[in-house]
Order: structure tokens, then sequence, then C-alpha cells
């Protein structure tokens, strides 16, 4: 059971790498920190939906995670 919850842990892991690559429109890491001088927009349509996707996936990996920690 343990190994079956870790290689779900892996492939969560995977799909959050996924998701936060989509996320990166081409901006610097740079501009993480004010550096780019852009205004703030707010992400419509596609962005959003992959914005809220990441955040479940993550959740959904915290959760497996702990329950992974707690498994004898």
């Amino acid at each position: 059971m343990k190994n079956i919850v870790l290689i779900l842990n892996i492939v969560v892991s995977l799909i959050i790498i996924g998701l936060i690559l989509m996320q990166g429109k081409g901006a610097g890491l740079g501009s993480a920190w004010g550096g780019a001088g852009e205004m703030f927009q707010t992400r419509r349509g596609v962005e959003k939906i992959v914005l809220k996707a990441t955040i479940a996936v993550v959740v959904i990996f915290f959760a497996i995670s702990v329950y992974n920690l707690f498994l004898k």
C-alpha cells in the first residue's frame, strides 16, 4: 500500500510541475520582484483555469503526503 501511495505522490508531483510550467508566460525571474515594471493584470480564461487546477493539485499532493507520513 505504501508503494502505491508513493507512486501516486510522484505522479501528482509531475502534474504540479507541468501545471506550473504552463503558467510561465515567458516572463523572467526578475519580474517576480518587480524588475519588469509591468502593471498587474487579472488572470482570465485558460490562465485562471490552470491556476485553480494548480491549487487543487497542490492540495491533493499535500493530503497524499500527510497520509503517506502516517501510513505504516
